[in-house]
């Protein structure tokens, strides 16, 4: 299926203030959210979280190095993005991978680089967030997911995932370094909070759009604690695997599943369906 760019006037929304005067619609720049949006998020957490090790500690470029080469990488890959007129799920996931690093990156250079207290970077994390999503909401009535079609929409969508990682991150770190669980354990915990969401999205009737980003932000922090438990040694209570390895096996699985939705196009948002969506 292709999707045509077009050019449309503005109509007063019922429900808000009117768009703007000239917007262009594409075909919705993110994935369906299924069961392997969530698996591939994970994945690319993790790799993010090895890479990060890898590239700071084996390759010996320092924390500050990492940063500077995965923000080019970044900012190439999200140029590609924007310029995509549907979602191409090789081009999303790639941003995804890059920005789990940069997110995390930021986080980690606030902290060891400039020594803000985790409890801080949580805070301002979250009000950076907190204030990405009222300016978008306001801006184009929506935060849903379902509805990434024009270029403000997506803009919005990518500063907010970096932030979700960012704050991730320090959240996670905060979490671990408190309460001091160990990363299996730590894991484990985030899974139920991941789970928790899911019964008061389905049961509770939790609304969707805010599901879906509750649970995006605990994926990161579950995504380390994964990582971490795998290539740490185990004297520091991991497996023990390395980052080289644990990089390579996610990376891997990541891969296949990307190829696979792909050919099959099993997460790719209809048009005539986006606008029953909630989230």
């Amino acid at each position: 299926m292709t999707y045509e760019t077009s050019q449309t006037s503005a109509v007063p929304a019922a429900d808000g203030p009117a768009p703007h005067a000239q917007r262009w619609l594409r075909g919705n720049k993110v994935p369906e959210v299924t069961v392997y949006f969530w698996i591939i998020k994970v994945l690319c957490t993790t790799v993010g979280e090895t890479a990060a090790d890898l590239l700071n500690e084996k390759a010996g470029l320092g924390l500050t190095g990492v940063s500077v080469l995965m923000s080019a990488l970044l900012a190439v890959t999200l140029v590609v993005q924007f310029r995509t007129s549907a979602y191409r799920p090789g081009v999303y996931w790639l941003a995804v991978a890059l920005i789990s690093v940069v997110g995390t990156l930021i986080s980690d250079n606030l902290t060891d680089n400039m020594g803000v207290p985790l409890e801080l970077s949580t805070t301002v994390f979250a009000v950076a967030l907190a204030v990405v999503f009222v300016v978008w909401y306001r801006r184009e009535r929506t935060l849903s997911i379902h509805s990434i079609d024009t270029p403000s929409r997506e803009s919005f969508y990518w500063l907010a995932v970096l932030f979700t990682f960012a704050l991730g991150t320090a959240a996670g770190d905060l979490v671990s370094e408190r309460m001091d669980l160990g990363y299996w354990l730590s894991a484990v915990l985030f899974a139920l909070a991941i789970a928790a969401v899911a019964v008061a999205r389905f049961s509770l009737g939790l609304h969707a759009v805010w599901g879906f980003w509750i649970a995006y932000i605990l994926t990161r922090p579950l995504g380390a604690s994964i990582g971490d438990y795998l290539s740490q040694p185990g004297g520091d209570g991991g497996l023990g695997l390395g980052t080289v390895i644990t990089s390579a096996l996610f990376l891997t699985v990541v891969l296949g599943l990307v190829v696979y939705l792909a050919v099959t196009r099993k997460d790719v948002i209809e048009p005539e369906r986006t606008s029953r969506h909630a989230a």
